[in-house]
């Protein structure tokens, strides 16, 4: 179970309410989509093993554990050799106030998605990953002003 094609209209209905909602007991799903909850749960199982699943996380408010201001932050490097751009990737990885990195196309050759607790963490955080990295050539920061939609569910 590799391949999105070898997912089946079970499948595809398991994944959207495990998306909506983590918890929901094996057997409300098995109801929502006329399976047992043993199929369910075999189902479940081999979506893990297959890595369609990859985790199962609790998602946190932000603003309740004090880290209400979101960043997005484009950064452009100076050069292009691929140890530079790994060692980047493993740095921007390596820190918890990133959220997200994704390498991508266009002028910036980074996009953070970054929260932090106060400006002058995240002002600390570019010190340490921008102005004393030789490698970046510049960033460009965007400040969150109202979180309107965030998530990672996917239309399945």
């Amino acid at each position: 179970m590799s391949m999105n094609q070898e997912l089946d209209r079970a499948d595809r209905a398991i994944l959207t309410a495990l998306q909506q909602d983590n918890k929901m007991p094996q057997r409300k799903i098995a109801t929502l989509v006329n399976l047992s909850a043993p199929a369910v749960q075999r189902r479940i199982k081999r979506m893990e093993e297959a890595g369609i699943i990859q985790a199962n996380i609790a998602v946190v408010n932000p603003a309740k554990v004090d880290q209400s201001i979101t960043i997005f932050v484009e950064v452009e490097m100076e050069s292009e050799r691929i140890d530079l751009y790994e060692g980047a990737k493993r740095t921007f990885a390596g820190i918890p106030e990133i959220q997200q990195c994704y390498y991508v196309t266009g002028e910036a050759d980074f996009l953070l998605i970054v929260n932090v607790k106060s400006m002058a963490d995240y002002e600390s955080l570019t010190r340490q990953l921008f102005f004393e990295n030789n490698n970046v050539k510049r960033f460009k920061t965007f400040v969150v002003m109202d979180r309107v939609k965030v998530g990672l569910s996917l239309p399945i």
